[in-house]
């Protein structure tokens, strides 16, 4: 059974108090995301969105092999705008859970709450996250297998030569390395903001600020069981991204229904 953690001494009384996360929890949480996600299906903008996203990256790829190294960057730092993107599927899941209508696309309406305002500029700071991520991977890359004298890497002339570069150079395996740890770090941070901050504001109108702190908190007070849930998010985003990244449009909706509860069973 999950257990308070008390808050610290000269802590606001408003300052929502978490609790201690067990393997029960998280898995309790992510069952109930899937029968959120059976019962109310929102695959289907996923599937458009995923699939323009692979449409528009394949035909710069094909076209132009310049963006190439862009790819693993763009699709895997995409996890840390996913708790702002599965926004509603929170709101769904809250509204089910409270017994609220959530028939049609009223079930998606978030924007009418009182911390709308919060939630877009916490969406804002994740996105600016992300185009850092973003940053960074390409300025790894510019280290190690571009010219790091040029403003843009060179780019390689085909995808078999760019394989070449990362798995049979010694840069190559220098930007796996430095790339995988650095990513590691964005992550942490992304989980770190956005673990349970936007169904917090989604819940309660605590404000940007206390929002972050608890989600802080929930962290810092749940490494390891919050570990395990980020490892659950990145094997079922993994494998939903195998089939061509079709999978994605059925596993992203189960995890952001389960974000919401997960939410509920650590933050009181």
């Amino acid at each position: 059974m999950a257990t308070t953690a008390p808050l610290a001494a000269g802590q606001a009384a408003d300052v929502p108090q978490i609790r201690t996360l067990t393997l029960h929890d998280v898995m309790d949480a992510l069952t109930k995301g899937i029968a959120d996600a059976r019962d109310k299906p929102s695959h289907i903008p996923f599937v458009i969105g995923i699939y323009t996203m692979v449409m528009l990256l394949g035909f710069l790829v094909v076209f132009n092999y310049e963006y190439l190294p862009w790819v693993f960057p763009a699709v895997s730092g995409a996890v840390l705008i996913g708790p702002f993107v599965t926004l509603a599927l929170c709101e769904v899941s809250r509204r089910r859970e409270r017994g609220l209508d959530y028939s049609g696309l009223q079930g998606y309406d978030f924007w009418h709450g009182p911390s709308f305002g919060d939630i877009v500029l916490l969406g804002l700071m994740l996105i600016a996250l992300y185009f850092f991520w973003l940053t960074s991977a390409m300025t790894i890359y510019g280290m190690t297998l571009g010219d790091p004298w040029r403003s843009v890497p060179k780019s390689p002339d085909s995808v078999v030569e760019f394989a070449k570069l990362v798995f049979g150079t010694s840069g190559g395996w220098t930007l796996i390395i430095l790339g995988n740890l650095m990513g590691a770090f964005f992550a942490v941070a992304g989980l770190m903001l956005g673990a349970v901050s936007f169904p917090l504001l989604l819940d309660r109108p605590v404000g940007i600020g206390v929002a972050v702190q608890t989600s802080i908190r929930v962290v810092m007070a749940n490494p390891v069981m919050m570990g395990v849930w980020g490892l659950i998010v990145v094997v079922m985003l993994l494998a939903g991204a195998i089939p061509l990244l079709a999978g994605l449009a059925f596993t992203i909706p189960v995890l952001g229904h389960a974000t919401w509860h997960l939410y509920r069973k650590v933050v009181v």
